[in-house]
This record gives C-alpha cells, sequence and structure tokens, in this order.
C-alpha cells in the first residue's frame, strides 16, 4: 500500500533554496510595478505622520558598505512605522556640490580645471554628479529600500540653491555672517580652507626641534645675573615649517620659569620641565641660577634666530607643561590660539606661506620651498647658526584633508564665518530638547558646540553654491541685505546657481541699487559656501517645500562621524534662523570594519563591495548583517561572518517554509478553529508568540534592531522548530485533514506564521514578500505584506498564567526525559523517540499532575508509550523499546492484535 498518497504533505512551492540573489529582482519589479510604496502612503495617509531626513551621501562613486548599513538602517525605521499605521513618506536626496565632485572629475575625466571656463568646469561636475545619483539610486533600490526615488532632492537642484541663499540671508540679516583674517585648517593640495568636519586625524611621524632664541631686551632682570653669558629663551615645536612666521613667546603669568646655566649660555625654562628638557637634548651639567613668575618676563624681546624680526615675550592661558619648554613658540598666521593671544598684545599676522604650500618672500631665505621640504633646511640653519638645541623623534595625530588624505596647514586667510558664538547658547538649550541614540551622543554633540569656535563656510573652490555678496568698487564694502537676497534667490531658482558665474554684477543686482558711498559700481564674491552648508540647509528646503512633510523631522540617522558633521551643521542653521533643532530624535551607527576590526582600505586588501554581496547572497543577507550585531558601534563584516549569517536565515526561512507546506489546504475564513477551542498546545505556542510579538515591537520602538534579530531567531530555532513543529508533526501530517486537532495546529500555525512575516519584513523585505505571495489564503487581501500592519496580541491568552504554568511544568519534564532518551539513543536501544516505552515513577502529586494531562504531555515528549507509577522518592525514568509494531505512517508503536496494517487512529483517517 502506498502511503503517501494519503500523507498531507507540503504542496507549496515556496523554494527550498531561497536563490535570492536571482529571485529578489522579481519583487523589485512587483513593488514598482504595482507602486506598493505609494499604496502604502495613500492608505495611512490619514494617520500621524512619521517624517525621517535623509543624510545625502556624495554622488561621486558606487555605494560601499557604509552607505549600505546607513540606508538599510533608515529603511528599517520607514518599515517598521509604515507597517505601524504612521505616514511615512522618505525622500531621498544627493550631496551633489563640492570638492569630492571636483576631485572625482579632474581624477576621472582627465580636466584641468584652470584650462576650463568655470561654467564649462561646473557643466562637467553637474553631469558627473548626477551620473552617480542615478547609480546609487539603483543600487540603494536594489537593496531593497523604499522611498521616492522618482522625486529626490539635490544639492545642485535650483530650487534647493535658492533656499539655501535665504537661510543664509536670514543668518547674515541676524548678523551672524562675517569677513575676518583668521587663522583656518588649509589643504594646499586641495587649495582651499577646510571645516573642522573636514579633517581626519592619521599618525603621521615628524621631528620636534628646540630653539633657542637670544634675549635682547630683558627688562633689566637677566643680563645682571647672567655673568656675561647669553641668555636664550628654548621654545619647542613639531612644525619648523611656521618658524617664519613667529613673532612671539608665549608664557604662562602663573609658571616658574628657571635660569638654567650650561656652562657657556643661560636657557630659560619652565622650573617644572627642566629635567625632561635636558634629558631630552643630552645636557648632564647644568644649574638653576634664578627663577621668575611668567608675568615678570611679559614684554621681554628677543631675536628671531634666522629673520630680521623681533619676538616678544607675552602671556597666554593656554601654555601648559604637558610638553615642550613651558614657553610657546607663537606665529598668529598659524593657529587659532597663537591668534587670538597676539591679537590682545596687537601683534600684526604674517602668513608666510601661499595657497599651494609655498614659502613666501616673508620666510626670507627659504622662500620657494614647499612647507614639508622647507623643514629640514630650517632646521640645517638653526644648526649652523647655533640655534637648534636639539631635535627629538616623534609620532603624533596630525591633521589630514578628507579628500584627498594629505597633510593640512593652519593659515590665516580671509573667509566668511558664521558666528556661532552669537547663538552658541540656544544651540545647547536646543541639544537637551533632543533625544540621542545612544544617550552619550548628547554630551559629544554638546561638547562640541561649547567648544566650537566660528565656522569657516568660504571655500575657494569652483563647484557650489557661491556666496552672495559683492563688494563695492570704491570703498570696498561688503553688500547684502533683504532685497539683494530676495533677487539672487529668485535669479537662482529660476537658472540655477551657474547664474552668478554666466552674469554680471549688474545682471545679479536689482536695478539702481547703491553702497551706502553713493557708488553703483560692484564686484561679486568668487568664494563658494562650504558644501556642509549646503547639506546643513536641506531641512530648509526638504521639511517645509512638500506638504507630505514637516520641519521639525521626527529623526536624523547617520553614522557618528556626524556629529561634528551633518547633525551639528543642520542644528546650527537651523537655531541660527528658527531658534530649535531640526530634528526630535537622532540615532546614530558605527563605522564598518573587517572581519578584525580593521578599517577597511584597498592597500590592505580588505574591502567587501555591497554589490558582490548581492550577487553572491542576495540584498537580504546583507540587510540581517546590518541588525546581527549592535550598529551603534563599529561592525564587522567578513566572509566568514557572512556565511555564519546565511545559516542564520535559513534557520528563519525554513520556519516559514514549513509553516507555508502545512498550511496549502488551509482557509482561515473557513476553516479557523475558535480560541477557545483551541488544543492547549496550540494555545501555549500562540502565548509565546505573543510574548515575541511584544518584545519585538518594544524593540523596534527603542531601535534595538540587534534584539529584533535575536527574539525572531530564538523563536524559530527553540520555540518552533525544536519545540512545537517538531511535536506537532504528528497531528499536522498524521491527523485527518480536517479533523479539529489538525485545524487546531493550523490555526495556530496560521496566525504566528503571517505574524512573522510582518515582523521580519523591515528587515527581510524579499523574503517577507515572498513569504507573503505564498500563502494561499489570507484573511487580509493586501496584495503585499506592506500593505498590511504589524501583528497584534490576543491578551486572554497572553495573561493566561495557568497556561504559562503548566507548560512550564511540562517543559521542566520534557527536558529531564529528553536527556534520558538521548542516552538510550546512544545505547542504541531506540532510534527516533517515537521507538521509545517511557516508564515514570513519580510522586502522587507529579502523578496526578501528568496523569490529568496525559495526552498533552505523551504528545509534547514525542513518544509511542507513556506508563506512569506513584513513587514515594525521587523521580525515575526507564527508556525501554516500544512494545507492539511500528505504523508505517505515522511511525508511532501500536498492538496489532488485530492484524491491522496501520494504528487504529491512522485506520480511521484512512477510511475517510
Amino acid at each position: 500500500m502506498d502511503y503517501s498518497k494519503t500523507l498531507n504533505l507540503p504542496k507549496t512551492n515556496f523554494p527550498m533554496k531561497a536563490n535570492l540573489s536571482q529571485r529578489e529582482p522579481e519583487f523589485l519589479n512587483y513593488w514598482y510595478s504595482n507602486d506598493i510604496y505609494n499604496k502604502a502612503l495613500q492608505k495611512n495617509k490619514e494617520n500621524k505622520k512619521y517624517i525621517l531626513h535623509d543624510g545625502p551621501p556624495y554622488a561621486n562613486g558606487d555605494i560601499h558598505l557604509g552607505h549600505t548599513l546607513n540606508k538599510v538602517l533608515k529603511d528599517i525605521v520607514i518599515k517598521y512605522k509604515m507597517l505601524s499605521g504612521y505616514y511615512t513618506p522618505y525622500i531621498p536626496g544627493w550631496d551633489t556640490h563640492g570638492l569630492p565632485i571636483e576631485q572625482q572629475v579632474i581624477k576621472k575625466l582627465g580636466v584641468n580645471r584652470h584650462e576650463l571656463s568655470k561654467v564649462e568646469f561646473r557643466q562637467k561636475c553637474r553631469d558627473f554628479a548626477l551620473s552617480y545619483v542615478d547609480t546609487q539610486r539603483e543600487q540603494f533600490k536594489r537593496l531593497g529600500v523604499f522611498g521616492d526615488w522618482e522625486n529626490p532632492y539635490l544639492t545642485l537642484d535650483s530650487k534647493f540653491e535658492a533656499k539655501q541663499i535665504k537661510v543664509f540671508g536670514d543668518m547674515a540679516k541676524k548678523g551672524y555672517i562675517y569677513k575676518g583674517l583668521k587663522p583656518v585648517y588649509w589643504c594646499p593640495s586641495c587649495e582651499t580652507a577646510l571645516a573642522e568636519a573636514e579633517i581626519e586625524y592619521q599618525e603621521d611621524k615628524a621631528y620636534s626641534i628646540y630653539v633657542k632664541f637670544e634675549v635682547i631686551d630683558d627688562k633689566g632682570l637677566l643680563f645682571n645675573i647672567s655673568n656675561g653669558k647669553k641668555v636664550f629663551i628654548v621654545i619647542w615645536t613639531t612644525t619648523t615649517w611656521t618658524l617664519p612666521g613667529n613673532l612671539a613667546i608665549a608664557l604662562n603669568a602663573d609658571f616658574d620659569y628657571s635660569l638654567v646655566d650650561v656652562g657657556n649660555e643661560i636657557l630659560i625654562i619652565a622650573s617644572e620641565l627642566i629635567e625632561r628638557v635636558m634629558q631630552t637634548n643630552k645636557i648632564d651639567e647644568y644649574k638653576e641660577v634664578a627663577r621668575f613668575k611668567g608675568k615678570d618676563l611679559e614684554f621681554v624681546k628677543c631675536k628671531h634666530p634666522f629673520l630680521d624680526r623681533e619676538s616678544i615675550c607675552i602671556l597666554g592661558e593656554h601654555v601648559t607643561l604637558e610638553a615642550g619648554t613651558g614657553c610657546v613658540h607663537t606665529a598668529p598666521g598659524h593657529g587659532e590660539e597663537d591668534f587670538d593671544v597676539c591679537k590682545k598684545y596687537n601683534i600684526p599676522v604674517i602668513v608666510p606661506v601661499d595657497n599651494k604650500g609655498y614659502l613666501t618672500n616673508e620666510a626670507g631665505q627659504f622662500s620657494g620651498l614647499y612647507y614639508e621640504d622647507s623643514n629640514k633646511e630650517i632646521a640645517k640653519q638653526l644648526e649652523q647658526s647655533g640655534n637648534l638645541l636639539g631635535v627629538e623623534k616623534i609620532v603624533h595625530q596630525y591633521p589630514h584633508c578628507w579628500r584627498c588624505k594629505n597633510p593640512i596647514i593652519f593659515r590665516a586667510t580671509e573667509q566668511w564665518f558664521a558666528s556661532v558664538k552669537g547663538f552658541r547658547d540656544e544651540a545647547v538649550k536646543a541639544i537637551d530638547e533632543v533625544e540621542w541614540v545612544p544617550e552619550w551622543g548628547q554630551e559629544r554633540i554638546k561638547n562640541m558646540v561649547v567648544d566650537r569656535q566660528d565656522w569657516c563656510i568660504s571655500r575657494q573652490r569652483v563647484w557650489g553654491v557661491p556666496i552672495p555678496i559683492f563688494y563695492c568698487k570704491d570703498c570696498g564694502k561688503e553688500l547684502i541685505n533683504e532685497e539683494t537676497i530676495e533677487y539672487i534667490s529668485k535669479i537662482f531658482e529660476k537658472e540655477g546657481s551657474d547664474a552668478w558665474f554666466s552674469k554680471s554684477e549688474k545682471e545679479l543686482l536689482p536695478e539702481r541699487i547703491k553702497c551706502s558711498c553713493g557708488s553703483s559700481e560692484f564686484i561679486k564674491e568668487t568664494d563658494i559656501m562650504d558644501v556642509w552648508f549646503d547639506s546643513g540647509s536641506s531641512h530648509a528646503y526638504v521639511l517645509e517645500s512638500r506638504e507630505d512633510l514637516e520641519w521639525p523631522c521626527d529623526m536624523y540617522l547617520e553614522g557618528n562621524d556626524q556629529y561634528r558633521g551633518w547633525f551639528q551643521s543642520s542644528l546650527l542653521t537651523a537655531v541660527a534662523t528658527k531658534g530649535k533643532a531640526p530634528y526630535k530624535t537622532v540615532l546614530t551607527h558605527g563605522f564598518v570594519v573587517d572581519g578584525e576590526g580593521k578599517k577597511m582600505s584597498k592597500s590592505e586588501g580588505n574591502v567587501i563591495s555591497p554589490l558582490d554581496v548581492i550577487n553572491e547572497y542576495g540584498a537580504d543577507i546583507l540587510r540581517l548583517w546590518c541588525v546581527s550585531a549592535d550598529y551603534k558601534v563599529d561592525m564587522r563584516i567578513s566572509k566568514e561572518i557572512l556565511k555564519q549569517l546565511t545559516e542564520v536565515y535559513r534557520k528563519i526561512r525554513n520556519t516559514i517554509r514549513y509553516l507555508l507546506g502545512n498550511l496549502y489546504d488551509f482557509n482561515p475564513k473557513t476553516d479557523k478553529v475558535a480560541k477557545s477551542d483551541l488544543y492547549e498546545l496550540d494555545k501555549w505556542i500562540l502565548q509565546r508568540y505573543y510574548k515575541l510579538i511584544n518584545k519585538v515591537i518594544k524593540a523596534y520602538d527603542e531601535y534595538d534592531y540587534n534584539q529584533v534579530y535575536h527574539l525572531i531567531h530564538n523563536f524559530c530555532v527553540v520555540d518552533m522548530s525544536n519545540l512545537y513543529l517538531d511535536i506537532t508533526k504528528d497531528r499536522a501530517y498524521a491527523s485527518y485533514s480536517e479533523s479539529i486537532e489538525r485545524r487546531s495546529a493550523q490555526t495556530a500555525m496560521y496566525e504566528i506564521l503571517t505574524g512573522l512575516i510582518k515582523l521580519i519584513a523591515p528587515i527581510l523585505s524579499f523574503t517577507a514578500e515572498e513569504s507573503w505571495q505564498f500563502i494561499e489564503n489570507k484573511e487580509e487581501e493586501e496584495i503585499s505584506v506592506f500593505l498590511s500592519k504589524m501583528p497584534t496580541v490576543d491578551f486572554d491568552i497572553l495573561n493566561d498564567n495557568e497556561l504559562e504554568n503548566k507548560f512550564e511544568k511540562i517543559l521542566e519534564l520534557r527536558d529531564i526525559i529528553a536527556k534520558k532518551l538521548e542516552i538510550a539513543r546512544a545505547s542504541k536501544i531506540i532510534g527516533s523517540s517515537l521507538d521509545a516505552k517511557v516508564n515514570l515513577k513519580i510522586s502522587k502529586e507529579l502523578f496526578t499532575f501528568i496523569n490529568n494531562n496525559y495526552d498533552l504531555i505523551k504528545e509534547f515528549i514525542i513518544v509511542s508509550q507513556l506508563e506512569l507509577e506513584e513513587f514515594d522518592g525521587d523521580v525515575e525514568i526507564q527508556v525501554s523499546k516500544a512494545e507492539g509494531e511500528k505504523c508505517p505512517r505515522c511511525w508511532k508503536y501500536f498492538d496489532s492484535k488485530d492484524n491491522q496494517e496501520v494504528c487504529q487512529r491512522c485506520h480511521s483517517v484512512l477510511k475517510n
């Protein structure tokens, strides 16, 4: 007899193997051809909004794993909120201006920007950026990210540029924009000023030098105790090339400074640092001859060691005893603290380095040398003149340009600044009103804002939004007011910012406008705005220009490097113009590193392309990786990690597949069993499932996606595969197809299947959609899982403490019996647990409990025969081979005295 024809075998076509890389594009096509994203928006249109404002990536290359992590996390937020009933429009954006684009155009297209007109060069930059917008858009879509991909925001969009001009104008109107001479980060390779957010610190090997400055005016304090010996103040510096800019030596007013006799000369050093300086410079014989407070040495004058110039002693609180000599080389053109302290003494600023990093005529004999090359030559001259006390090789963290990766310099230039101190208190207050996830983000950005100096917003480049300011040809006064801002904004909205470069000043200004001096002739500014001002203005354009969005938005979500980048530039422009933050919540993630925790780089050969991962494993594996660890810190990835994730994925998928296979003939509209009539085992698994829902929803609400990952995986493996599905296999396959016991199990399975698909949908979007499509009969008529809603809880079952306590006892008993069964299996007494007969000797109380729940417990431990015996001692369990014949249909043993081929239960099923 062929029993297979009578079994309830799965008839679903849900594939055994995932084949994600081949299957996923089919569901992408399904989503877009059926306009699922917009249908979901329309469904929730009258509900509460949830707006996540997208931080714009640079459109200058293929996406990398950092992009992947960021966009998938955003997609999880949006899809969870969507399935929770929120109205969730998501407008992706791109940062399309600035140095990154210029560099790629020069490098990849072989363009010499100096040989093209500014408009021609800008057009090449535009074309390049737009081509990568298209490339990245398709790559983000391939990840399964939902959004309004046909209507993204671009910082090069004319309407965006027009709005940015108005933001700048609003800040200027409030007095927050000014032009000034200050030291800024300067990249000689890129020939432009940089903002703090554009700086990366890298380990750098350098030489620090100790230099002697001869005292020429001692204020009557030093020469009378030097016994005719020359007196030198010793400075220490790690940037030898800045010595041509030296104009002063800074001391701390409250420190003790010693005159140290080293034989043929007197050196002045901070008293606490004498021993360290002497050891470093290998001076064995020395003695202190006098001490002075720093304030006593104020205005002592020294001779510059190689230029015809004086260097004056001044006082500054920035002077410490952490390194050096306590006497600080001060070049106001090369450092902010130097600049500030010299300003108090009316010391002029000298900047002996040009835009490209070459020393100018003000550097004397070193004029024409590249600043790095001058280090060796200056040190050589100091040694020849006897002004070099010593040299020390050091390794320190030094700032580098974020784009070209070369070292930067500090260089005082005239730049446009946003005066952060003008609204710093408001910014700090706004930070306290935002939810920061993780919490430490609040202190991190607050400390940055509190310590923030004025924001340098001008760049000496071409591809960007110009600074909308004019200068009077006659008196040089700046022209910027509401009328000019409004006029330029309208031109930009209509023609784009290329108009600034293609039109004359008269065409860019309203008619009859004049300077306060009476002149009507103007020159336009040549600098463009910092790209951080571009993206930092995006909230004003994106959130205010569309009726379906709102300002402030609910969330910003980016990497934790954006505390000094986009989070901060957005905060500053928003507070300066509106008095509050543009976001209610800020969520951050870490960087992507390799399997050993190392930074990914092409030189290390450890870069993994997300496109390669998608082609091999599918996007859902990448999406699963995004939540497989705590994304708030650095995320590791390697081929080994991806292989492990495929196993986790397989277990989740196989659970769904098994459920689908057992529901091929189940129609919930006609076959569902009332909750009150469900078998207790089915009620219990639903109770476990409802607990899962509550925990998963809580984890989603708290952005704890790693917890979602573990909860769902554990439920599929432990509660479902290892317990419930194994236990109910007999009922699912061997019972009569329309019996109450089978329909009861199917009722629980159906609810768990549909709910589980919804719970995984924000993360495993492709798998969830595929699973949803394979459900042959659904209560919900929605054509996509993303048009459904998150599962709900039956609180009567969830809160059934009696049920929970009963199964806690049964689980304890099952664990004890399972150990005995395993021993019997190892001893070859039985094969599977259905080969077993279990004899329990138990206490009267436990006997009563088991006897009252005999069929349930027998089903739970999956044995053919269970015998009970009251016993006064500890529990005793005996496992032996089951008696009788093995039913070839259900594999349970039965008494074959009637010479039946199958057990009585199977015989009854087959008769029907």
